[in-house]
């Protein structure tokens, strides 16, 4: 398979999406593949190379579970210790939650803390202390240990811990014990930084279609252990080609043992109905496609999306970033990682089927849900079950940052089995995968979207 299969292919994808710019790296038969279209920013357009910054949105949380285990492998933490050993003024709202909860839980999303709790807290050195500081605030999903629910909360509590055991800044800390060793010099938590790098603005499209620049770019800093890398792909590969070690280069040795990364790998703990994978290992999201084990992490900022997915057994890796948001960049990201492990491993990823429509169960499964940051509106029609994603006002009242549009009505439809997993099957999340929870008489009470617990929401009528 040449480069310029890839080149075209990416060209060809990103045009007919409509997506201002992409970044493609793959690391095939020991050497790096990269491809790239469009540019960076459609107010100031420069090509996008294989030095394009970008926002890695949750692809972050790679770099601080890996920065944790290093920590791990030194002896400074250890994985089943209760994460006040390391952060003793940490308070929840429930006490015996806050004193349960281990540094290993909140890597594996199995804390019970809510998907994201937003705290303004600044950009100072203390942005990630006062953040946790009132972390009394936050929702709970459930108790220490229990279901699996994606938490960005929980990798900035992480985050905390690894500034607490080192004396430094999370940014600082990363940097020392990864990034610099590794010579991931394009790869930052600081936006003044990325300004002289070259990085690619975030893109949205307004209802009637129109594509427009965002001016803001990226979350405060207490939210950088979720969230907040910058990086290129020439450094996503750096960062590939670091997990695929197999014990045989002095870099890597500098860092970390090999048999801790491959730990990583691990399952954790099983996921249900959910496109984000099978099962958790540490930092790491597994699933297994077509006979073949692949180790992912995808990622999404405003008007940004990546992803970065591994395959261990075949020293392969694929990393994309897009810069527009989930209208035209979701998609393209998802054809091409698609395109790329078929083309170069023969490996074939599709979406399941759903099941053809029944308005019964469509009746029962409709309704109004919600979470901290966001509502989901599941609704029948004539021909089938529709959900619509939006943030809630009051979480736009309080940003000071630009916040993607809401997503209209797209196509839901159940899958097989008990009938309470389901795919998304249009619009911008198309692909995405989710689940019903009940209780104990059978009553749905939840939904979970993409890993994340959204909580019915009952009418009086109800």
């Amino acid at each position: 398979m040449t480069s310029n299969a890839l080149q075209e292919f990416v060209a060809a994808k990103a045009t007919e999406l409509g997506v201002p710019g992409v970044s493609v790296g793959v690391w095939v038969d020991n050497r790096a593949i990269y491809a790239a279209h469009g540019v960076d920013s459609i107010d100031d357009p420069q090509p996008v190379d294989q030095d394009t910054l970008f926002l890695l949105g949750s692809v972050s949380k790679s770099f601080t579970a890996t920065a944790l285990m290093r920590l791990v492998a030194d002896g400074q933490v250890e994985l089943n210790a209760p994460v006040r050993r390391y952060v003793p003024e940490l308070e929840l709202a429930d006490e015996q939650s806050a004193a349960k909860i281990t540094v290993l839980q909140l890597l594996n999303h199995t804390a019970g803390l809510d998907w994201r709790f937003s705290a303004e807290t600044g950009e100072g050195d203390d942005a990630l202390a006062a953040y946790v500081a009132r972390l009394e605030e936050s929702e709970l999903v459930g108790p220490p240990g229990g279901r699996s629910s994606y938490s960005q909360t929980g990798y900035n509590l992480a985050g905390r811990i690894i500034e607490k055991v080192t004396g430094q800044t999370f940014d600082r800390a990363v940097a020392a014990l990864l990034f610099e060793p590794l010579g991931m010099s394009n790869t930052t938590y600081s936006l003044d930084e990325a300004l002289t790098l070259g990085f690619a603005a975030s893109h949205h499209r307004d209802e009637d279609g129109t594509l427009s620049a965002l001016a803001s770019w990226k979350e405060n800093r207490a939210n950088n252990p979720g969230g907040g890398a910058i990086s290129s792909m020439s450094d996503l590969l750096r960062w590939a080609r670091f997990h695929l070690w197999h014990g045989r280069s002095d870099t890597g040795a500098r860092v970390m043992p090999s048999q801790v990364l491959r730990q990583m790998r691990q399952q954790t703990v099983e996921l249900r109905g959910t496109s984000l994978g099978d099962g958790m290992g540490i930092g790491w999201f597994l699933r297994d496609t077509d006979g073949v084990r692949i180790v992912e992490h995808g990622g999404s900022a405003s008007g940004q999306f990546a992803d970065l997915r591994l395959v261990p057994e075949r020293n392969f890796a694929i990393a994309v970033a897009s810069n527009e948001g989930p209208d035209g960049g979701l998609a393209l990201n998802q054809a091409i990682v698609r395109w790329a492990l078929e083309h170069y491993l023969g490996v074939i990823d599709r979406d399941p089927e759903p099941l053809p429509y029944d308005p019964a169960r469509a009746r029962e499964v409709a309704g109004n849900y919600e979470n901290e940051m966001m509502t989901i509106t599941i609704d029948t029609e004539e021909s089938g079950l529709t959900i619509a994603c939006a943030i809630k006002p009051e979480i736009r009242a309080a940003s000071d940052a630009e916040m993607p549009a809401d997503l209209p009505a797209a196509g839901l439809g159940l899958l097989s089995g008990d009938g309470d997993e389901y795919i998304v099957t249009s619009g911008g999340l198309q692909g995405q995968r989710g689940f019903f929870t009940r209780d104990d008489s059978g009553t749905i009470t939840g939904a979970d979207l993409a890993g994340r617990l959204f909580t019915r929401v009952l009418s009086t009528a109800e």
